[in-house]
Formats: structure tokens, sequence, C-alpha cells
């Protein structure tokens, strides 16, 4: 196995898509990883990204989901400077704007359209700061570089490879089909020196014999003068590895009798509390999408986090889900809120400031005797602990806005490490709620629920994780070509 030896400047390049969701992301993971046990100090960067499903960095801030993802992939820590601009849809028309893990402000998309390119100079020095450490960045493009009428002031693809100076290699993925045109087309529309820039290519998610598109990688290369890099062929454990996208969630999973059902609410965040359920042998994980009523056989409910707490309680209460969730209650089901679902379940929310729209106080679904105010300042903190009923440990990280308290804070469900409680159990011990996302990683914490639940764990989430990152690795390894990946990003200095 070829072991690359690190230069006195950072060899780098970015991954750009010829569209959304190609598995830029995933094939980024992959290459730190496989980079990473080639004995090179690899880092990840995404100069822009999009996502509800953020983490909190070891540094004390917040990025995508898919960068922490990466970090584990590179086995180093993460930070706030692997994702410097990462922006997190409240409505259909605005977002949160957080930089260098912190909370910049709201936007509406014309806005933020004129205010992008003033955020260069922080990407940069973002990247700087992950380059002065490593001996390979590889970073993530958003979106697609077709995307042409974004180009100016572009900060997410072209326009910052311009301002880095990096070598691009683009992914097309097969699997939604014409592939072909996809890239060529992406070819037709780049600036000469764009094209330029482009060192090579590389097809993702092939089903079948990957040599039937032999003739295909001939065309693309012919039409477009970009060397083929590799077919990768469909990766089948891509679906355990914790998702970036709401729309990469898959309507369920497993075969386990005891059923936990989670209704996708519209502004769903930091969904990736959902994966370690999704790989229990004893759990039935159904995601109700809206339409659907909740199940009537369900053994537990849980309220997934929000991004806009207040129009997530209006839309769950217009799917009938408050009605249902009450008809559960009564039957004597478990229910279980975290973060958003957690302020949805008490008695009112508050927001005195008009941080999520107008100012004003709404009812929530009652079921906790709390109440929340939501505030300006964001907490984004590692939390660990243990489980009050259970005395499992756990950890986890808390990534909100507002402050609960009311009669059931008197009944916490976390003690945390630095001695403080957090979340509230209601009287009947069947309705609990918590700020900390990311429980269900820990082992006996996970168990220790499920276990009261009537099903058994036998699952070692973290470990399970890794493997999965080895194999998608060494999936890599086979099919593409790993030596011209790095002198890519290597020449880049000449």
């Amino acid at each position: 196995m070829t072991r690359f030896r690190a230069e006195a400047r950072t060899p780098a390049l970015m991954i750009q898509g010829t569209g959304s969701n190609v598995g830029k992301s995933l094939i980024v993971a992959g290459l730190c990883r496989l980079f990473a046990n080639r004995g090179l100090a690899v880092r990840p960067f995404k100069p822009q990204n999009m996502s509800n499903n953020a983490a909190v960095t070891e540094d004390g801030g917040e990025i995508g989901r898919a960068q922490a993802l990466q970090a584990l992939g590179c086995r180093a820590p993460s930070s706030v400077h692997m994702n410097p601009v990462l922006l997190k849809p409240e409505t259909d028309t605005g977002a949160q704007i957080i930089v260098q893990g912190k909370r910049f402000g709201t936007m509406r998309a014309p806005e933020y359209g004129k205010q992008k390119a003033t955020l260069l100079p922080k990407v940069l020095e973002s990247f700087s700061t992950i380059a002065s450490g490593a001996d390979l960045v590889l970073v993530e493009g958003a979106g697609s570089p077709a995307e042409i009428n974004l180009r100016s002031g572009d900060i997410a693809n072209m326009g910052f490879a311009e301002a880095a100076d990096l070598p691009v290699i683009l992914c097309a993925d097969i699997d939604r089909g014409g592939v072909i045109a996809s890239v060529v087309g992406t070819h037709a529309v780049l600036e000469p020196d764009e094209q330029t820039r482009i060192k090579g290519f590389f097809i993702n998610r092939f089903r079948g014999d990957p040599s039937l598109f032999d003739e295909g990688m001939r065309e693309i290369a012919d039409r477009t003068g970009w060397q083929g890099l590799g077919v990768v062929p469909w990766f089948a454990d891509a679906g355990k590895l914790p998702a970036e996208d709401a729309l990469g969630l898959e309507d369920g999973f497993g075969q386990g009798s005891l059923k936990i059902v989670v209704p996708v609410i519209s502004r769903i965040a930091n969904f990736d509390d959902l994966d370690p359920l999704r790989l229990e042998t004893g759990v039935t994980l159904a995601l109700v999408h809206p339409g659907e009523p909740l199940p009537g056989d369900a053994d537990v409910v849980l309220l997934p986090g929000s991004k806009s707490t207040i129009g997530d309680l209006a839309f769950f209460r217009r799917q009938g889900w408050d009605i249902d969730l009450l008809a559960h209650h009564r039957r004597g089901g478990q229910i279980l809120g975290v973060c958003g679902g957690y302020q949805m379940l008490g008695k009112t929310i508050s927001d005195p400031d008009g941080i999520e729209g107008t100012p004003g106080t709404v009812d929530g679904l009652g079921l906790l005797d709390v109440e929340t105010v939501l505030t300006s300042e964001k907490s984004t903190v590692y939390a660990e602990g243990t489980h009050i009923a259970s005395g499992a440990a756990f950890s986890g990280y808390e990534i909100h806005i507002g402050q609960t308290a009311g009669p059931d804070r008197e009944r916490p469900m976390m003690r945390l490490k630095d001695g403080r409680t957090d979340g509230a159990v209601s009287a009947d011990g069947l309705v609990c709620g918590t700020y900390v996302h990311g429980l269900f990683t820990s082992d006996n914490f996970r168990s220790a629920y499920l276990t009261s639940l009537g099903a058994s764990s036998d699952l070692a989430y973290g470990r399970s994780i890794d493997r999965i990152l080895d194999d998608l690795a060494g999936h890599l390894e086979c099919v593409l070509d790993a030596e011209t990946i790095y002198e890519i990003a290597r020449d880049r200095f000449k």
C-alpha cells in the first residue's frame, strides 16, 4: 500500500458535484479515511453548507453533520473551521446563518445572496487554519458549479476554488440517470478557466458490472478533456452512516418488537438522533410523513428536534398528530421529546423577541407541566452525565435556544456531570423531554432505555460506524485512482 509523503505546503483539492445529493459527502468521508489509513493527517473542509442536521464541535460551535462524520473519517477532532458558513433553513425563504460556529443572523435568500461574498475572508481564514495542521485537505462543494445563476459572489463551489486556487474533481451520480449529459453539460456551461480547473471526474453509485460503463467513461473524457478516475459501485452500508439531508431519511428500519414512531415535522433538525435506533435489531423505527396518522400500535412516539419550534408545532397540529398523540398517551404509550420536541410537549412556548417570527406566546401540547421562553442566546455545548431513572451514563450535546422551567422540571430526566439537571418527566412517568441530542449514540443509555421498554440491545454503535468508514475506504481503494487523486492535490502548487 502506498504511503504518501507530507509536503511543506498543504496539498488540497475540491470535490464538486454535477448536482445536489450525488454522494459528495460520503465520498469525501471515505477518502478521508482512505488517506488517513495511509498515514496522512487529513482534514475535511466545506466552505458553505445548508443543513438543519448540525453537530457541536470540540471547539464549541456548530458545523454540518457531514463535516463531523468526515472528521471522524480522518480520526481528527471536529472544528468550526471545517465548515465556516452553515445555513440552517427556518422557512422556505429564510435561514439562520452560522459563521465559524456562531450565530451570525437570520436572512432571507435575496439578502444572503448580497452578503455571501463578504464572508469569503472568513472562509479563507478557516481554510488556512485547517490547512496549517494537515498533510491533505479534502474540500467538498455544495450543490453544483453548473448552477451558473449563483456564480456571482459564490463561496461554495468555483468561487472558493478560484479564491483558494484549488484543483477540482467532479462527482456524478449514475443512479439518477442521464449521467453523461450531467457531466458533459456541466462542462458546457462553465467558463474556460473553470473547465481547466477540473482535473478529472468519477461516476458514483453504479449498480452492476462497472465495466459496462467503460464506453461511457471514454465518451465523457473525449467530450470534456477530463480524465476518468473511476466508477464507484453502490455502497450498501451508506444508509447506516449519519445522513445530513432530511431527504435521505428512509421510511423505516428494522423488524423488532418495539415500535418507535417519529413524526417527520417540516423543519426536522438533528435527526441523526435516530441513527442508532435504525441499527437496533429489536426496534422497528417508523417515520410518519405529513398526511399520515400516528399509528395506534406505537410503543413510543419520539418528537424530534426542530429548527422552528413554533412553526413546527403548528405543522404538527395541521396533520392531526396532536389528537393522535393524546390518544397514544391515554393508551399508556411512552413519549419522548428531544430539544424542539421537548419544548412542544410543554404548556406554552413564548417568543417575546420574535426570534422565530411574530412575537407572542402559543399553547404547547400540554403533556409536560413546563413552559419555554425562546431567547437569542444559543447553547452549543457537549453534555455528559447519567440518566436518572436507570443510572446509565450518556454523552451528547446541546444545540438550542430557549429556557424551560416548570413543576415537571423537578423530575429531571438527566443529571449532568457539572451538577446541573436537564429535562423533565411527567407525574405519570409516560412523558419525558430533554435538550440533549445524541443520547442514543451512548451504548449504555440506549441499552438501558430500550430494556425499560422490553427490548434488548447488543449494538456497539461507535465501533459500528468506525467499521463502516473503514469498509467505505476499502471500497473506494478498489475502484478509484487514489494515487492520481493525491497527485492532483499536490500539484496545486505547480
